[in-house]
């Protein structure tokens, strides 16, 4: 009776291990058809900044008959607590101090004051696929977004993809 009681407690504790923590390295790469010869890659993640808040993060290519027609960032923060300045380009730092300005796409309108969207096309491969990145948040109260390696690996295989 002590053994079975032990294997059922084991695997109680084992099945909360692996239900009850997500795994951070699985690299999630969305495909939706949007219309006819419109497909729409995402990769989507919820980063922390420098404070502890916590950011959408979906970085998204869409294809149109073949051919990219956008790769663009959209960072959502809390609605409420952080408001984006438009129009300004968002400052990307790597690792070895290379700074990138990504063109912001709503310069002109936004959806909502917590969102900000950044045109990534011709930026994405400059940057490393090891190594983290720093996003410096064009906001009224500036804050720093670090990007780990495996989620920078993970845009690496949606722009190839």
């Amino acid at each position: 009776m002590r053994f079975f009681v032990s294997v059922i407690l084991s695997i109680i504790i084992l099945l909360s291990i692996c239900l009850g923590f997500p795994q951070p390295g699985n690299a999630v790469i969305r495909q939706q058809e949007e219309a006819p010869g419109q497909v729409l890659y995402q990769s989507r993640h919820s980063l922390p900044d420098e404070t502890g808040s916590t950011w959408q993060v979906v970085l998204f290519k869409r294809v149109q008959e073949g051919e990219v027609k956008t790769i663009e960032l959209r960072l959502v923060g809390f609605p409420g607590n952080v408001t984006f300045i438009h129009p300004k380009t968002l400052e990307i730092i790597t690792g070895k101090g290379k700074i990138l300005d990504a063109q912001d796409h709503f310069a002109k309108a936004t959806p909502a004051p917590n969102v900000g969207q950044y045109d990534l096309k011709e930026i994405l491969s400059q940057l490393p696929a090891n190594g983290r990145i720093r996003l410096i948040l064009p906001l009224e109260r500036e804050r720093v977004l670090f990007v780990p390696a495996p989620v920078l690996l993970e845009w690496q295989l949606l722009a190839e993809s």
